[in-house]
């Protein structure tokens, strides 16, 4: 008796399920089960390494290209990721900007923040018995202790300053924040993509203005703060100028 060909579960990438018997059957709990780990494998990178493309998510997971598409359609259906066209310094080679994909928000949210409500009456409270001068003062012991081993820079060392800045992002990773560097122009870019604390963060921007002042403090030079999660925005992203002071002078002039 001949059996009917199955096709290879591979063919539709890793987080797909094989297709069995007529179509449209609804997929067994198993097949269910792995479909779901692959998206949160995908969320999980997107979280950690976004904006990236389709391409290397796929590298990444072992996913075929009709395996990705299928998991960020789903995730861009329910406003979980959303989809960006790559900037020209981001471009490999010539041709047509590749599109990049990112959490959402809402994407984030979903990832859960522990304890927020418990956090955010503590902080209230906090600042009825001390004062604003007691929210300062704590946002800034708890970044202290999240970058207690990294050693300050020296501003006019660029190659310092730049392993400092690695040294910062692989600390805050450590703390839950999944936080990268990447350069940009002539300079080094921070990018925190989760925040466990933005919800918090969103009625106490004294945590954010601790991290920032932070960063100056152990990378001896100015940094600019571009965006936050606790802002609505897809990532927390600290510029750092890798062209010391002097030289800019010499520049213009």
């Amino acid at each position: 008796m001949k059996t009917a060909p199955t096709r290879d579960a591979r063919s539709e990438g890793a987080g797909s399920a094989p297709v069995s018997g007529a179509r449209g059957a609804v997929p067994t709990p198993s097949a269910m089960s792995h479909d779901g780990h692959t998206r949160a494998a995908v969320v999980q990178l997107l979280l950690e390494q976004g904006p990236i493309t389709a391409t290397e998510i796929g590298t990444n997971l072992g996913l075929s290209a009709a395996g990705v598409r299928r998991h960020l359609e789903a995730l861009i259906d329910t406003g979980e990721a959303r989809s960006t066209t790559s900037a020209s310094w981001q471009q490999k080679g010539r041709g047509r900007p590749a599109k990049q994909f990112q959490l959402t928000a809402a994407g984030r949210s979903r990832l859960g923040h522990s304890y927020d409500d418990l956090a955010g009456a503590a902080m209230r409270q906090l600042r009825e018995v001390g004062g604003e001068a007691a929210i300062v003062e704590f946002a800034r012991r708890r970044v202290q202790t999240i970058v207690a081993d990294i050693d300050p820079a020296a501003g006019h060392d660029v190659v310092e300053v730049e392993e400092t800045a690695e040294a910062i992002a692989d600390a805050f990773t450590t703390a839950g924040f999944a936080a990268t560097t990447r350069p940009v122009g002539n300079g080094v870019q921070i990018c925190q993509h989760h925040c466990p604390v933005s919800h918090v963060a969103s009625e106490f921007p004294e945590l954010c203005e601790a991290e920032t002042q932070a960063f100056a403090e152990l990378l001896g030079t100015h940094v600019q703060r571009l965006a936050t999660i606790a802002n609505g925005d897809c990532a927390c992203t600290t510029h750092v100028p890798l062209v010391p002071p002097a030289a800019k002078h010499q520049e213009a002039t």
